[in-house]
């Protein structure tokens, strides 16, 4: 009896480390890095949380996006490799990720004056130092 228990446990526990992995895999992922001009961090974020995210959640409700998470140090580091926020998207695929049209469908519903949204997208990104996207891969480990 506690040979097939044993052996039960070991078998749902492999099943789940695969299903992890596969999980974990699955989606085209893409960090985008944002470094702003110092002391512009609190208006970035406030700008990407009203006209960026908004559209990114819409791509996420229609299943084209798999996930979104934002985050920022803790600490701080040396000027040449500062970044202040870090977004991670997962997509579903890479044609999602490259589609030129993912979230433009959404602009006119969500935003009435595509004018006023132009400008502060422009704010957003003048307020930039720089801004990187890099595209990962799992590496399996197991």
């Amino acid at each position: 009896m506690k040979k097939t228990l044993m052996l039960l446990i070991i078998f749902v526990g492999s099943f789940g480390s695969r299903t992890f992995a596969q999980t974990a895999q699955a989606g085209f992922i893409v960090e985008g890095y944002y470094k702003v001009k110092w002391g512009l961090a609190d208006e970035f974020i406030a700008l990407y949380k009203k006209n960026h995210y908004p559209l990114l959640k819409k791509a996420l409700e229609k299943g084209d996006l798999l996930s979104i998470k934002a985050e920022k140090p803790r600490l701080h580091s040396t000027e040449e490799s500062r970044w202040d926020y870090r977004v991670t998207l997962v997509f579903k695929n890479a044609e999602a990720a490259f589609d030129p049209n993912l979230t433009e469908p959404y602009k006119k519903a969500l935003y009435p004056d595509l004018e006023k949204l132009k400008k502060e997208e422009q704010r957003r990104f003048e307020i930039l130092d720089a801004h990187w996207d890099i595209q990962l891969d799992s590496v399996p480990l197991d």
